[in-house]
């Protein structure tokens, strides 16, 4: 098995005649967290958005735990496990941060309250790990 999670090798990205990723390498070890930083236009977002399947890419190879894959959509990275938190600004206002967090988890959120019960805990449980304070039941 792969030392990472996720492999991101030589990923391109053009929009016509614009380069926004040239040849991009980018890995994951399973539990870490990454914070993409650099200027506006830099391609941080270009290359999550790839990952997640909004964009596809022009080139480079993506690996899920050292075997290579095809994201098409948003729906086969969420098959895969990768998801993306995006800036406040795509978030739903009137639903809870659980909501949001939860929102597009097999269009399941208003499945029932055990099931949103359990989401919560386990919610929960990863920002006490990470020492994240969300009050996830208020609105965002």
């Amino acid at each position: 098995m792969s030392r990472y999670a996720i492999q991101m090798k030589g990923i391109v990205k053009r929009f016509g005649g614009v380069l926004a990723n040239d040849h991009v390498d980018f890995a994951v070890k399973r539990g870490e967290i990454h914070a993409l930083l650099g200027e506006n236009g830099a391609g941080k977002s270009t290359v999550m958005s790839l990952l997640t399947g909004i964009y596809r890419a022009d080139g480079g190879e993506t690996l899920i735990h050292g075997s290579t894959v095809r994201i098409a959509s948003p729906r086969d990275a969420m098959a895969l496990g990768i998801g993306m938190v995006h800036q406040s600004f795509r978030l739903v206002p009137a639903l809870t941060a659980l909501e949001n967090i939860i929102l597009g988890e097999r269009g399941q959120v208003w499945r029932g309250s055990s099931w949103r019960k359990q989401k919560l805990e386990v919610i929960d449980a990863i920002c006490s790990a990470y020492g994240l304070q969300v009050e996830l039941l208020k609105p965002v």
